[in-house]
Parts: C-alpha cells; structure tokens; sequence
C-alpha cells in the first residue's frame, strides 16, 4: 500500500546534484524551509510521458504557480545527478528544478520506492505529487496502485486545481515557423508582448514541408496553434489578438 504523508514532515535527505560542471550538495532544508513548494516525482528522466507530458505540464503553468504563492517547482526522480542534469538540458524547462534522488533515500523515506525490475530499472518512484509548505506536505496526488505507469492525478492541472481552482491557466500555443523568416518573427514578437510562452518547431530543420502541409493545409509559416486551434499566419494571429 502507497503511502500518503500528508500533515508530515518530508524526509531529510542531502542530494548530490551537478551545476555547470561541479557537484552541488543540496539539503532538504535548502529546498523546502520558509517556501512553498510544488513537487513532482516520476519513474524515470528521458521516458515518454514524463518528458512529452509530466514537466511540460508544470513548467508551462510556472508563472499561474507563482502568482498563487508557490515558490519553487521540483521535479525529483530516482536517477543520477548525470542524467538529471542532461535531462533538464534536454527539456529545457527553466522554471522547473530538476533534483536526483540517486539513491533512492528519499523517495525511500516517503514510502513510495517501487521495484520496477520487470522493466530493467530496478528501484525508482511511483509517480504522484505533492504541496510542500515549509517543510510540511500538505497535499497529496498519488497516482492509482495499477499496473503500467499510470498518469491521472498528478498532473499539473490538478495541482493547480487544489491550489486556486479559479486560476486562469495559461494556454498551449504551438508553431510551425522557418529560421530568419520576417513574418514569424511578427508572430514571436506578439506572443511574447503577451507573455504567451509557445513550442516552436522549424520547416526544414525539425520537420519537413510535407509534415506542416499534413498538419495544417498551408504551405507558409508562421501557422499557430492556441490550445488545439489552428489560428494561422501572423495576420491572423494578430486579428486573434485584436491589433489592427
């Protein structure tokens, strides 16, 4: 049985993390005394649903986090400081803190150390989440005791739920843009007035012009895309945002 610690005190534990280049010791204290602090744990850096889906999640909704008291975002898993470190390089996702429990103590001290040999991983965390304040878990999300990895309830929208449900959530903006393109830099620049973060993906470098064709029947880029809806090139982008 998992277990909630909710009203505890998280574990004490030193981990060993790399900073440009160098170790780094970093306390439980350091990380959680006189803050508030979201945490989320996961199996493993570099897996599918924890790259594509997991710290996207938090690290988009950072700045709707801060604006609800919440000082610190961690993603904390059960996997060397080497990795971590090449993970967050690899996602990056500034406003996430990217913490390895390389021996398992404290994912080990919270109960929810799970052997995950079947896969060839050995022992890692069970996936969940938690409000940290000062120190104190007040909150909880632990995901389901089912087989697989499941993913329900410790995503960034249920955390922010608890937190401030009446918090207005940013949203997902997509692009498909050309490097040195006039037009698309039109478009950055509007979002970016607006402190609208967006995914960009390049035509030629990252996909081809078949693939933005597939994706959105034009030929041209900018194309943008506002939580799902293809919006289009900046023109139209700019008559979304009501700029004349």
């Amino acid at each position: 049985m998992l277990q909630n610690r909710e009203g505890q005190k998280v574990p004490t534990v030193t981990f060993r993390t790399r900073q440009d280049g160098n170790w780094v010791d970093i306390t439980t204290d350091q990380l959680f005394n006189g803050k508030t602090v979201v945490v989320f744990s996961l199996p493993g850096a570099f897996t599918p649903t924890c790259s594509s889906t997991h710290v996207p999640g938090y690290d988009q909704y950072a700045s709707t986090f801060a604006q609800c008291g919440v000082d610190d975002i961690v993603c904390l898993s059960v996997n060397d400081a080497f990795v971590m470190a090449e993970w967050a390089k690899d996602q990056g996702a500034d406003n996430v803190s990217f913490i390895p429990d390389g021996n398992g103590e404290f994912t080990e001290g919270m109960g929810l150390l799970v052997d995950k040999s079947d896969l060839g991983f050995g022992k890692r965390s069970w996936r969940y989440s938690m409000l940290v304040k000062d120190g104190t878990i007040e909150k909880m999300f632990i995901e389901p005791e089912e087989p697989g990895d499941p993913f329900k309830v410790s995503d960034a929208d249920t955390m922010l739920n608890y937190i401030n449900p009446s918090a207005t959530k940013p949203s997902r903006v997509f692009m498909f843009a050309k490097e040195g393109c006039p037009f698309c830099a039109k478009a950055k620049g509007m979002l970016d007035d607006r402190n609208i973060s967006y995914e960009a993906i390049y035509v030629g470098k990252d996909v081809s012009l078949n693939a933005l064709k597939a994706a959105t029947a034009a030929v041209t880029v900018p194309q943008v895309f506002i939580d799902g809806k293809l919006i289009g090139g900046s023109e139209e982008l700019a008559a979304h945002f009501g700029v004349a």
